[in-house]
């Protein structure tokens, strides 16, 4: 359900374990918790203005489910979901304090856009089922 205030597009990640992934992610990350209902292993997670959804698997006879196919880790191939933060070495900081292995270091990137050359700071972190999360700051 939307609000007038939430972002247009909120994915929603498959994950293979809510209490794995919720840790991941409110502890290790620092997202917070919206709203849940871990009874259906579910929460809308929030982190500075960025929103997703985790919802662990629960194929149950006469239930609806969104798996289109057999899942295989890492889960969300081809896609990597960027989220831009305030400030990018204090994550990155954090992270490392926590020995979470990080996909791609921090780097700074240019990128040209529409004629312009934006510069980010970034780096890219797997959650426990694999997705990508490339987080950013324009420097």
């Amino acid at each position: 359900m939307s609000k007038h205030n939430d972002p247009k597009l909120i994915p929603e990640l498959i994950c293979s374990d809510f209490s794995t992934s919720l840790y991941f992610y409110t502890e290790t990350l620092g997202f917070s918790v919206k709203y849940d209902r871990p009874e259906e292993g579910f929460a809308m997670l929030e982190f500075q203005g960025a929103m997703l959804m985790i919802d662990e698997i629960r194929v149950e006879e006469g239930k609806r489910s969104w798996i289109t196919a057999p899942l295989e880790k890492p889960y969300g191939r081809g896609i990597n979901l960027q989220i831009e933060v305030s400030d990018i070495n204090h994550l990155y900081e954090r992270l490392k304090a926590k020995d979470i292995p990080l996909f791609m270091d921090i780097e700074d990137k240019e990128y040209n856009c529409d004629g312009a050359v934006l510069v980010s700071r970034q780096f890219i972190v797997q959650d426990p089922d694999g997705y990508l999360l490339r987080f950013f700051e324009e420097l």
